[in-house]
């Protein structure tokens, strides 16, 4: 789902014969090629590629460099419940720009989550810069949908500007509890009431 209006663009802009010639050569060599937000292409013998659309909710986490262990251990737990995650230490290429790239993946992610903690809410720098985007997609959206989910990784002071508009989950101190509620959420917040916890 895009959040708000751009022009057509494609990966590290290239044109779409450049990602095309990327994502054959890749198959040529035996190789899947993921495309976020799109899918992933798998070498198939007889077809030479089979697609494979993404079917999962995609949720984008957003962390400080200090909470990196808490982030992927909820990249884990949220993969492991049938979510698309995004994480930039996952996801990001060497070489890509960055920037572009995490902006990108939060405008096709069907959710937000910010992970707070005594850590994150006074640093300045790449989280609230993220947060603040987030914030601004949030606004084009219906009133009623959630895209940013909140999360507290410890016993922190959640910003004002979050905390008068959004319920956030506890991740502490029963990880699996706070893990749970927050899959909940986002299976509820979108119609995917099929799935079970």
């Amino acid at each position: 789902m895009r959040h708000r209006e751009t022009e057509p663009r494609t990966a590290a802009g290239l044109d779409a014969e450049q990602v095309a010639n990327v994502v054959m050569r890749g198959l040529s060599a035996g190789r899947t090629v993921e495309i976020d937000g799109l899918g992933t292409f798998h070498p198939d013998a007889k077809a030479g590629f089979r697609f494979e659309p993404r079917r999962q909710p995609q949720v984008f986490l957003a962390y400080v460099t200090e909470d990196a262990a808490a982030a992927g251990r909820l990249y884990d737990a949220l993969e492991g419940r049938g979510f698309s995650v995004w994480m930039d230490v996952r996801k990001l290429l060497a070489g890509q720009n960055w920037p572009r790239a995490i902006e990108s993946a939060i405008d096709t992610s069907d959710f937000f989550v910010p992970c707070f903690s005594s850590r994150s809410v006074n640093k300045k720098g790449g989280f609230q810069a993220e947060v603040r985007y987030a914030m601004d997609c949030a606004r084009r959206m219906p009133l009623d949908d959630i895209f940013i989910a909140p999360v507290r990784l410890d016993e922190c002071r959640v910003p004002r500007s979050i905390q008068r508009e959004l319920q956030y989950a506890d991740l502490f101190p029963d990880w699996e509890r706070g893990v749970r509620r927050l899959a909940q959420t986002l299976r509820r917040a979108r119609g995917w009431r099929t799935w079970e916890d």
